[in-house]
């Protein structure tokens, strides 16, 4: 395996919780109201510092989507999965987007997300 090469990010960052490499910017974030097996997540616009895995058809809870997941080039761990195509058209916006699984990154302070399990304005519209 040749030399990894990692993007340095400024300004507020999230970064992979295993390791601490650079992820992706706060001003990235799309939304905040994503959901995953493991928990709740963020869409982002672009993220760094990732490879993708093979790309497979998933259905999630909106729908069929083409997805690949992708994987902290560091430490290799699972961090989320990117929207490559959907299926349905109100669902196209996510194309080329990227989903980072809130229990598998931290912010740029280093410390972890607190989950807060009671219902928010924005948590109750996405129910």
């Amino acid at each position: 395996m040749g030399r990894i090469f990692l993007v340095e990010l400024e300004g507020r960052t999230y970064k992979c919780k295993f390791c601490k490499t650079n992820l992706a910017l706060a001003e990235n974030v799309v939304s905040r109201g994503f959901h995953c097996r493991r928990g709740k997540a963020y869409l982002f616009s672009n993220v760094v510092n990732v490879t993708a895995g093979p790309v497979e058809e998933r259905m999630m809870l909106s729908g069929m989507h083409t997805v690949t997941d992708i994987y902290c080039v560091c430490c290799g761990q699972i961090v989320g999965w990117k929207y490559e195509t959907a299926h349905e058209q109100s669902q196209k916006y996510k194309e080329g987007k990227f989903v980072l699984e809130r229990g598998r990154i931290i912010d740029g302070l280093d410390s972890e997300f607190y989950i807060d399990t009671r219902p928010s304005s924005s948590d109750a519209e996405e129910a």
